[in-house]
């Protein structure tokens, strides 16, 4: 049996159903929805889903950070008598941008680890769906900035190998998309696959801020805008971890848009 948490989301979601293709046990957890409910903030709410697992994915949402001690999660995790975690991390930790903190809880730990190292996500588009679909408006900061996107499913992809394969035991995987995109470049993907013009608005760093505080804690915000406006080299190279784990290439930000056309239209 293998635990997914965050099991809702666009990681968790295809994640459950990659591995549920293989023919895996799994048990979907989220905070809230059908299914196993979990607050990874009271690890003991997670504490009667693990009866019998052998794996867990652990996926903390932007605000655990401010709430939540994974310690305390991966404590819960061990005493179940579970030996394999995957914790979906950052690659802002690679960078710096980020705190190890939850990492550390993981790979300081006597349980077998792997950890997951995404940069920019390409579902991230999804912010601009209500505006394309309703008014065919996209506006973002940083028009030019071009940045890797990784793809969901490439993520889900990755975690479900580390979950269900001991080869994978002490490694770190940063993962990204196969080339960088700036903001610009995706409107322009975004309008030909639904075959409508896009009016672009480059956004101030002060609008994007105002905007993102909404939905993420200031620190987080900060550090998002840091990585978009003035990305490392490191932030902007291609990792070439999705094909090493998967054997193949990752997918473009043209293939996710694609696959999730209906958002837009």
């Amino acid at each position: 049996m293998i635990v997914i948490t965050g099991a809702t989301g666009n990681v968790g979601r295809p994640l459950v159903q990659t591995l549920t293709a293989a023919g895996e046990d799994v048990v979907p957890v989220s905070r809230h929805g059908d299914g196993h409910q979990a607050d990874l903030t009271r690890p003991e709410t997670l504490a009667p889903i693990l009866n019998g697992a052998k794996a867990v994915f652990l996926l903390t949402s932007a605000d655990f950070l401010a709430s939540g001690n994974l310690q305390d999660v991966v404590g819960v995790i061990r005493d179940a008598g579970v030996r394999r975690v995957v914790l979906l991390s950052s690659q802002g930790v690679t960078t710096q941008r980020h705190s190890s903190v939850h990492e550390d809880a993981v790979t300081g730990s006597d349980l077998d680890w792997t950890i997951l190292r995404p940069g920019n996500f390409a579902s991230n588009a999804l912010a601009w769906a209500e505006s394309i679909r309703t008014r065919r408006e996209m506006a973002a900061p940083f028009a030019d900035v071009a940045l890797p996107a990784v793809d969901p499913q490439d993520i889900a992809e990755v975690a479900a190998a580390a979950l269900r394969d001991p080869a994978h035991t002490n490694a770190v995987y940063t993962l990204t998309g196969p080339a960088a995109i700036s903001p610009r470049q995706q409107a322009e993907v975004i309008q030909e696959a639904i075959r409508t013009p896009i009016s672009f608005t480059e956004l101030t760093r002060e609008q994007a801020r105002a905007g993102m505080l909404t939905f993420m804690p200031p620190p987080v915000v900060e550090a998002t805008l840091d990585v978009l406006s003035t990305p490392t080299p490191a932030e902007r190279a291609i990792s070439p971890d999705v094909e090493k784990v998967l054997g193949r290439p990752p997918h473009t930000f043209a293939d996710w848009v694609n696959r999730n056309i209906q958002a837009f239209r």
